[in-house]
């Protein structure tokens, strides 16, 4: 299965839509998966005109999502638990703030907040945070990701040009 990961629009803060980059990436995924800071409905609206979406409630999201999402996903894909939340709070304790909210032990956690692409294993785990495709103040770089799994789990992050 590939899977279009993305958090942190921000829109239309940071931008007025998505890029057409991601726009065409996500026409090849079968699910899209957004770890929050959406931050409007039509975000969330767009993205399911491509296909199936799992969204998590970000922080700075309006209250209208709030009442659609939730802030936390738990779920399974092959035999692969994954798990999906923004993250609240400093950039820097991040990680270990989200394992702490996780009551199982997952193979993947998805997660967004620091603008900060994260592709990485610790203790088993997969996080990955696919970074921003629209902040050019607080990210390295503009950003999203793909995830294949099949007997195993790929994360790759894509930078934008």
């Amino acid at each position: 299965m590939k899977i279009g990961v993305i958090s942190d629009t921000h829109i239309p803060e940071r931008a007025s839509d998505l890029p057409k980059e991601v726009y065409v990436a996500f026409e090849n995924v079968e699910l899209i998966i957004h770890a929050g800071d959406l931050v409007t409905l039509q975000v969330l609206e767009s993205l399911k005109k491509i296909c199936t979406v799992k969204a998590v409630l970000g922080n700075m999201d309006s209250p209208e999502l709030s009442k659609v999402l939730k802030t936390q996903e738990e779920f399974q894909i092959k035999n692969f638990k994954i798990g999906v939340m923004h993250g609240r709070g400093n950039p820097e304790t991040l990680i270990e703030r989200i394992k702490e909210r996780f009551s199982k032990k997952m193979d993947l956690i998805i997660f967004g907040h620091s603008h900060q692409p994260f592709n990485k294993k610790i203790d088993n785990t997969l996080f990955f945070n696919p970074g921003t495709p629209t902040d050019t103040v607080f990210a390295p770089y503009r950003s999203y990701g793909i995830i294949e799994i099949n007997d195993d789990i790929k994360a790759t992050i894509v930078k934008l040009v």
